[in-house]
């Protein structure tokens, strides 16, 4: 066997190794550093013996000022959602100098936010806050330091995942993708040699839209003839069957807050499940309950992934996506729900050729 050869089945081991630790879920990860500690020595042992056979560095840098801003809105949206469900009167609910700020009169009603707000986030420490109560009725809520370093840390795990993800639906199966740093992500493409058509690939952003269906006529009869004003033909994800949605999303990527692979309970089928944020939340119960008995499109990339009927008012917030998915079509359309709803985007910051190391 080669060397070069031998290097690439290496790579290849460890590589099995790294898929296994990333894995894992972020909760049990979170319980064991030392469990993160091997997971960062395996992925740097790859970078190194990937970077030995030559190809494409990349580096990225993560929108960490757009993770604030989306978090800092998320919680606006969170406290006025507390405010209004315990009646709890107020004035000047704004979002300033990185946090959120209103007035309460009532001292009693000041502290029942602020203990409404503590439950809400126990256990979460990416959630965690300060509430500072200035005695005068303004409260002013804002992040801990360690919840803004979790939070970031999440946002470039969840990077990870999904250019691991559009890495492998764009045919490059072997590559190395590692955090570099609090807010950066390194990738190396053995054996590529022109880093820009591995750039290209996350140089377009995935849309993603929640649209009615248009049950003024088939599917099939639109895409042969015209579809009605307002409305158009796409098709299928897996099976290119014709569904006429409007064209117009009642929710996009920015509204939801998670998404992953799963199994549905029962069937154990994979599916893709997702969660809204707030005000995804809201606007999802809000279409649910005023279109009972109706489909809706879950769309990616002008491709109807799903067409589930409304059978109750959704108001949880969360949903699943099933479509006969097999476990990698399943963690492929999380990946592209996730990659649609990632606060702020990529950041090139590098980008050359390695050279392969010399042989001795």
């Amino acid at each position: 066997m080669t060397r070069p050869q031998q290097d690439r089945k290496t790579v290849l081991i460890v590589a099995l190794a790294v898929a296994a630790a990333i894995a894992l879920p972020r909760a049990s990860r979170a319980e064991d550093s030392q469990l993160d500690k091997m997971r960062a020595k395996i992925a740097a042992f790859v970078g190194d013996k990937m970077e030995k056979l030559g190809g494409s560095r990349i580096v990225y840098k993560v929108d960490a000022d757009g993770l604030r801003e989306s978090v800092i809105t998320d919680w606006r949206d969170d406290v006025y959602k507390t405010l209004r469900e315990n009646k709890i009167a107020f004035s000047g609910l704004a979002i300033r100098d990185g946090g959120v700020e209103l007035k309460i009169a009532d001292a009693r009603a000041r502290d029942m936010l602020a203990r409404k707000l503590a439950s809400a986030a126990e256990g979460l420490p990416s959630h965690a806050l300060t509430v500072t109560d200035g005695g005068d009725g303004l409260v002013r809520l804002a992040p801990t330091e360690a919840a803004s370093a979790a939070r970031l840390r999440d946002l470039v795990e969840d990077s990870v995942a999904m250019i691991e993800q559009r890495l492998k639906d764009s045919g490059i199966r072997l590559a190395s993708v590692q955090p570099d740093g609090t807010d950066r992500i390194r990738i190396f493409v053995p054996g590529e040699m022109n880093p820009e058509q591995t750039t290209a690939i996350f140089a377009r952003k995935i849309k993603v839209g929640f649209r009615l269906v248009d049950l003024s006529m088939p599917g099939e009869q639109a895409q042969s003839g015209t579809p009605p004003e307002g409305s158009e033909v796409l098709l299928g994800f897996k099976d290119n069957k014709p569904y006429l949605v409007a064209k117009g999303s009642a929710l996009e990527g920015d509204d939801v807050s998670y998404a992953g692979p799963g199994f549905a309970t029962g069937t154990k089928e994979p599916i893709a499940w997702f969660r809204f944020n707030g005000r995804g939340t809201r606007r999802f119960a809000h279409l649910t309950a005023e279109n009972v008995g109706r489909p809706f499109a879950i769309v990616l990339d002008d491709k109807v992934v799903s067409a589930p009927v409304i059978r109750e008012p959704i108001t949880g917030g969360s949903g699943q996506i099933s479509g006969n998915f097999t476990l990698e079509e399943a963690s492929s359309v999380a990946m592209l729900l996730r990659a649609g709803s990632l606060p702020g985007h990529l950041d090139l910051v590098e980008q050359r050729v390695v050279q392969p190391a010399a042989k001795p």
